[in-house]
């Protein structure tokens, strides 16, 4: 066993902290982020409180003694401290940057909620816009909040397929940020593996492309592509046709066999009884591995499998000849009985002969799917002792 020097063990602690595309629980909770996103963060928990409490009742739950004594549950600082109690908890990241805004904005947070439910600002617009301002309003970017202005033709910002570069934010250049689906600077236009399905004054609707084409196509299907992605080759009747590559280049190597998929393929190991192979199984060998040998039904057997005498064929054979003999010892005795029991003889050895003539079996002696089924289940159950 290799052991690892103790000095090192930070260092693998620091480089397996850094690999890429794993965020630990501890590096989400003091996660930093952008002066608007935190305090956006913030403002959506505070709101996931409030509605948390929003069926919450002053001690006592009585709502006449709450309008006796002026108080209301939905205003009171008891409310507000349950919300503040829980704050942040809910957030998955930056949970400790939410933690010390809460402390810092804290005198504002409760100025917010003295306010007049009916009157006051939303808290983001009043917390994070109007008084901290690191954030705009929707729909408006950059240090002076200017409104985002690109319009489509349907009278919608970015056609309606995109959002503004910054809206929202203290940053940007409220230029368009089309879907993947949309291109343009209005995001007025299918982007690149996407067709135009459906189009109006008001709307556009663009569709993937068939997983064939590569990059544009003029509609549904590998019919439209304008070139075909690679695995694929351009049929002039039926468009972008999978390629077989296990005929075309034979990719796998000698120990695998081939399976092809659609646009590519795949290499299987071939069955441990070959050397090559064509497909699964001990029946499409190349040629047998070591330690193997190809029966007389094209089948690599083990080399001890092949030399057994009691085979099914061989075992049939011996019970024909044990039942002949049986006959003729009986015919010496009472030639009568001896023609029943030849007669029978006859129709088994006919019939078994027609049964094995119409199904496939490998020759070897081997319990049938059943036998294997109650042998599982008994053993199972325990009443088999161990194998």
């Amino acid at each position: 066993m290799l052991l690892v020097p103790l000095a090192l063990l930070p260092c693998l602690a620091l480089v397996s902290s850094l690999e890429p595309g794993k965020e630990t629980k501890d590096s989400k909770t003091n996660a930093r982020l952008p002066p608007c996103g935190a305090c956006t963060n913030l403002v959506t928990s505070f709101e996931a409180g409030m509605e948390r409490t929003k069926r919450g009742k002053l001690g006592g739950g009585d709502a006449a003694w709450e309008e006796k004594s002026g108080q209301k549950y939905a205003t009171s600082e008891v409310r507000l401290a349950e919300i503040t109690e829980q704050l942040c908890k809910d957030v998955t990241r930056g949970e400790t940057q939410c933690h010390h805004h809460h402390g810092e904005w804290e005198e504002l947070i409760e100025e917010w909620w003295a306010m007049d439910m009916e009157t006051r600002p939303s808290m983001r617009q009043w917390l994070c816009v109007d008084k901290q301002k690191v954030c705009c309003e929707t729909n408006h970017f950059g240090a002076d909040c200017k409104p985002c202005e690109v319009m489509g033709n349907n009278g919608k910002l970015c056609s309606g397929n995109g959002k503004c570069k910054g809206g929202g934010t203290r940053k940007g250049n409220g230029k368009c940020s089309c879907s993947k689906e949309y291109d343009g600077e209005e995001c007025d236009k299918c982007s690149s593996g996407f067709y135009e399905s459906f189009k109006d004054a008001s709307k556009l609707l663009c569709s993937p492309c068939h997983k064939a084409c590569a990059g544009y196509c003029s509609g549904p299907g590998p019919k439209a592509c304008a070139k075909c992605e690679k695995g694929y080759e351009m049929n002039t009747e039926h468009g972008c046709m999978d390629i077989d590559e296990c005929i075309v280049s034979k990719p796998c190597t000698k120990d695998k066999f081939c399976v092809n998929t659609e646009g590519t393929f795949r290499c299987m190991a071939c069955d441990k009884s070959c050397d090559g192979c064509d497909s699964d199984g001990p029946d499409n060998c190349a040629a047998c591995a070591e330690g193997f040998q190809l029966n007389k039904n094209k089948v690599c057997v083990t080399d001890k499998a092949a030399g057994r005498i009691f085979t099914i064929d061989n075992t049939r054979f011996f019970t024909y000849a044990g039942l002949v003999v049986a006959t003729c010892i009986i015919f010496h005795k009472n030639w009568i009985v001896a023609s029943g029991v030849g007669a029978f003889v006859a129709i088994y050895i006919s019939l078994t002969e027609y049964y094995l003539a119409n199904n496939t079996i490998n020759g070897d002696l081997q319990p049938t799917p059943g036998t294997l089924d109650a042998i599982t289940q008994q053993f199972q159950q325990g009443n088999l002792g161990p194998m």
